[in-house]
């Protein structure tokens, strides 16, 4: 029952807000248009390059695109396959493997560097001590 006011929470946070076309005016119109976000870097982008950790970053570039984010979208913004099959304009199946696959594929490259982190007994214990999700 908790999960359930927890997850349709998270949609409303979501939920992009509306609002009727009577009340916006000719001059709120045209300001807009000055705050268009072309030529700006996406959000995920931004996201991605502020995190400090290099290891961590490269981790993440070296896996395809798509998987990345996949795993974008479930790990750090949260959202369900269907949310993201939505977004992503894929199948819910192709969701669930390519996140399946971009996380294992993450654990692999940061085995090493969290074993160096003394995080986790050893490589198998990585999955524990690092969470992806």
């Amino acid at each position: 029952m908790y999960n359930n006011w927890i997850n349709s929470y998270r949609a409303r946070q979501r939920a992009v807000g509306e609002q009727l076309c009577e009340d916006i005016t000719d001059w709120q119109v045209s300001a807009e248009g000055r705050h268009t976000s072309s030529g700006l870097r996406s959000a995920e982008v931004e996201a991605l390059e502020a995190m400090r950790d290099d290891d961590i970053a490269d981790a993440l570039d070296a896996i395809p695109a798509a998987n990345r984010m996949t795993v974008y979208f479930a790990d750090v913004e949260g959202y369900h396959y269907r949310e993201i099959a939505a977004l992503m304009g894929t199948p819910v199946g192709t969701v669930m493997s390519r996140l399946a696959r971009g996380r294992k594929r993450l654990r692999e490259l940061l085995a090493d560097v969290a074993r160096d982190r003394g995080i986790g007994r050893d490589a198998g214990k990585v999955q524990a001590a690092v969470p992806l999700s």
